[in-house]
């Protein structure tokens, strides 16, 4: 690929991260809303609400973001950073996020079958999450501390 491109699909590869974090920012906080409701029309509407935002939006947003970053990586990155730190440390993050998306994808199951076990106060904490894992990988990726 030339320069060029691979700039081009660069940042096709972040503006889908953008998306897909989002997402991930987006849905444990509509499950705050939806564990403190207690009537059937705002359960029915953060049902929909979280379905749409999954598969409409999150899961899409992952699948490019992850098919670009492979492309990259492929083409060029690797050769360039196999042997840095930063790089494998950034892998195993994106390993965790993508175990965070389908565990995501587990409780919106839950929700959907009306089997939710957490409180308001569980999901609060697990919107953190992303957010850390988030600046790590900016970190890594910017400063390539080893």
């Amino acid at each position: 690929m030339t320069a060029d491109g691979y700039l081009w699909v660069k940042a096709f590869h972040i503006i889908f991260m953008v998306t897909w974090f989002a997402g991930l920012f987006y849905l444990p906080r509509l499950f705050v809303y939806h564990a403190m409701s207690g009537d059937l029309t705002s359960i029915e509407r953060f049902k929909i609400m979280e379905r749409k935002l999954f598969y409409g939006i999150m899961t899409p947003g992952a699948i490019i973001t992850i098919g670009l970053g492979a492309w990259m990586l492929m083409d060029r990155a690797w050769d360039i950073y196999s042997s840095s730190g930063w790089l494998h440390a950034k892998l195993a993050l994106v390993a965790i996020i993508i175990l965070y998306h389908i565990y995501c994808g587990k409780l919106l199951i839950a929700f959907k079958n009306d089997k939710n076990r957490h409180g308001h106060v569980f999901y609060r904490w697990l919107n953190e999450f992303p957010v850390l894992l988030l600046v790590a990988i900016i970190i890594l990726i910017t400063v390539k501390p080893f």
